[in-house]
């Protein structure tokens, strides 16, 4: 691809105050260290964070006259009498990962303290157990003293971490401007960071967080906000201040809601062809954030080996103390993504912290990163290309594997991270957006999946398709069958579906009921069944033959009449993670509550849907069994395209 993009318009500009100047060096462990060799500060909580995410800074005792005493995000007082230890999400250094892809060798821990007590430093092994590697008395009651700590990256190939703990006796200890740096000289880059927003409240205060810190401004070339909602940002609230913080690096694009994919893919391109920044780093507009993380990402990528893709963790935004997700990988046999071979699953630092916790210790391998947060380096897109014109869901799994397949592999880089909603409270699986689940997932599978991945496919989802229509999820099927002709008619009309396809799917969707929500089971008649009718149906079925028998009934149930009163009163109210076929599909109607619990929809079962429904899955299953061939040569050949900057600049200047 060229440098840039012929005719290209020049950037727009946001009001704000003049451009931060370059940190060129960082005060850390009271001396001046260049800022390039700064590879993850040490940090704590900032004032407007919640206490709940204190454990991701500091592990400390539950007694509160030992906690510490958080003078500033770089500062902390440790009290007398106290052990507290650093063995914690964000402070912890993650040795394994530097050492596997990046030429640093060693680390240096430098830090800054004053008053008595003592330090030592801990490495830890992938199974968990701790090693002391060094230590040393303080006594520097009168003023500050600078510490340094030297570890080698040697022994940590298959995980590990570094961290250090803290003692005092008689007097309290503190601590500021502490560092995890290398003496390794590393070339300075700069990173481009975007977003794309139809919730602008959240992405002003992502913005805010983002520029109250100089030393992460000082790394950040621009800052891009592709606007795709109907509120635009510029009108809402914060946004003045989130503009005086950033000054003149923010550039806030308004353009139609082309997705995630499109506001993604506005970012990468505004980057790449308007900035002679080597870093792209995407965020999501509804998290919050860590300013370190931008850092850790720069650093890590300036730092490694061969270009990678570097991507955060995800923390629970609802519950901030539990990482939600420590990495993932696609599953090609499968065409979907999953948690990563050894990856722990929604671990609460706040029971079980670091030290604790065995299983965070081994270095995880991860295939891709949500684009929650993730950084790509320019190269890697110069050769890449652009994201596929996907609207949303799976643009970031395919453009991992897809960069993976040109050399640059994706890492997962704990104490990188932001909160965000967990996926386990959205109906993504069956409301509008299993249309760009399903059509998606199998564009992912024909240009990346080996040829045998269509009998799972198809297996698969003729299942999913029973399981929906027995749950009277009828508008779940319909969209997923739109998805399923949408991709068998055909890589040509991608970039049309960017604008088109939502708007199609939610016509199909409205006059199903159960996407018709409203805010509460009392808006309907008290139900009709006895409750503990349902408890024998609740307990899932394990044994094929029972799961073959239950199904069996079910079926049997769902093509017959239903009761006249079922369809004016509900037969029970579900909870959501009660909704499952084994027990609608032996039903006539339930209110059955959304993931979040904002509402509920009555549903109500309709043999004749049922019936051509699937009548209709069958075809379209057999179908693309058929076709399975020509589709993925198709969408393979036209690949280039699709992700070219030409063909997604035609997009942007409609």
């Amino acid at each position: 691809m060229p440098d840039r993009t012929p005719n290209e318009a020049p950037a727009q500009q946001a009001a704000g105050e003049s451009k931060l100047s370059d940190v060129t060096s960082v005060r850390t462990g009271g001396t001046e260290v260049p800022a390039e060799q700064v590879l993850q500060r040490v940090v704590f909580p900032r004032d407007e964070d919640p206490l709940d995410v204190r454990t991701l800074y500091i592990d400390e005792p539950e007694v509160l006259a030992s906690a510490a005493t958080v003078v500033s995000r770089r500062h902390v007082r440790v009290p007398a009498h106290s052990k507290i230890s650093f063995a914690s999400y964000f402070n912890a250094f993650p040795a394994s990962y530097w050492k596997r892809w990046t030429e640093v060798g060693e680390v240096v821990l430098r830090l800054k303290v004053r008053g008595s007590g003592r330090l030592d430093v801990y490495r830890s092994k992938p199974n968990g157990d701790s090693v002391h590697l060094q230590g040393t008395p303080v006594s520097s009651p009168d003023g500050w003293t600078s510490l340094e700590f030297r570890v080698s990256l040697a022994p940590f190939e298959d995980g590990g971490w570094i961290w250090f703990d803290v003692f005092t006796n008689d007097a309290a200890l503190e601590i500021d401007e502490g560092a995890w740096t290398t003496d390794t000289p590393l070339p300075r880059q700069k990173v481009v960071v975007g977003t794309t927003t139809i919730r602008p409240a959240d992405c002003v205060t992502a913005l805010q967080t983002l520029g109250e810190d100089p030393q992460v401004m000082a790394v950040v070339e621009k800052v891009v906000v592709a606007d795709q909602g109907p509120q635009k940002i510029r009108d809402t609230e914060g946004f003045d201040e989130a503009a005086r913080r950033i000054g003149d690096k923010l550039q806030v694009v308004e353009q139609d809601n082309l997705g995630g994919s499109g506001g993604f893919t506005r970012v990468m391109y505004e980057g790449v062809y308007n900035t002679d920044a080597e870093q792209v780093l995407v965020i999501d507009d509804d998290i919050a954030l860590e300013p370190d993380g931008v850092l850790r990402l720069n650093a890590f990528a300036r730092a490694a080996t061969n270009p990678v893709i570097v991507g955060g963790q995800m923390l629970n935004l609802q519950a901030r103390s539990r990482l939600h997700t420590m990495g993932e990988v696609v599953d090609l046999g499968a065409a979907v993504w999953r948690a990563a071979p050894g990856a722990v699953t929604d671990h609460d630092f706040a029971k079980k912290p670091l030290r604790k916790s065995k299983k965070l210790h081994q270095r995880i391998h991860s295939t891709y990163n949500g684009w929650w947060m993730c950084l790509i380096p320019r190269e890697v897109i110069e050769r890449t290309g652009l994201p596929l014109p996907l609207f949303i869901k799976h643009d970031d799994s395919e453009y991992s594997l897809r960069a993976g397949e040109h050399g640059y592999p994706t890492v997962t880089l704990p104490g990188a991270a932001i909160w965000h909603m967990p996926w386990t409270d959205k109906n993504d699986a069956t409301d509008w957006t299993a249309y760009f689940h399903t059509r998606n997932r199998l564009i992912l599978a024909a240009l990346h999946s080996p040829d045998e991945v269509k009998v799972p496919i198809v297996k698969q989802g003729l299942k999913l398709t029973l399981r929906h229509l027995l749950s009277m999820e009828y508008s779940t099927v319909a969209v997923q069958l739109k998805a399923l002709e949408d991709f068998m008619s055909g890589p040509e009309g991608l970039f049309e579906t960017l604008r088109s396809a939502l708007p199609e799917v939610r016509e199909l969707r409205k006059d199903y009921d159960d996407a018709k929500t409203v805010p509460s089971a009392r808006e309907f008649p008290p139900p009709s069944a006895d409750p503990v009718m349902a408890e024998g149906l609740l307990k899932p079925p394990v044994n094929p033959a029972v799961i073959a028998a239950r199904a069996s009934k079910a079926l049997l149930h769902n093509l017959k009449e239903p009761t006249r009163e079922a369809a004016e009163r509900p037969q029970l109210n579900v909870p959501a993670n009660s909704a499952r076929w084994f027990l609608l599909g032996n039903l006539d109607s339930a209110t059955v509550s959304n993931a979040d619990g904002s509402g509920v929809a009555f549903r109500r079962r309709d043999p004749e849907e049922f019936r051509k429904l699937g009548v209709r899955a069958l075809a379209a299953y057999r179908r693309l069994g058929r076709e399975w061939p020509r589709l993925r040569a198709a969408y393979r050949a036209a690949l280039p395209d699709l992700t070219s900057a030409e063909s997604w600049k035609q997009v942007f200047d409609k």
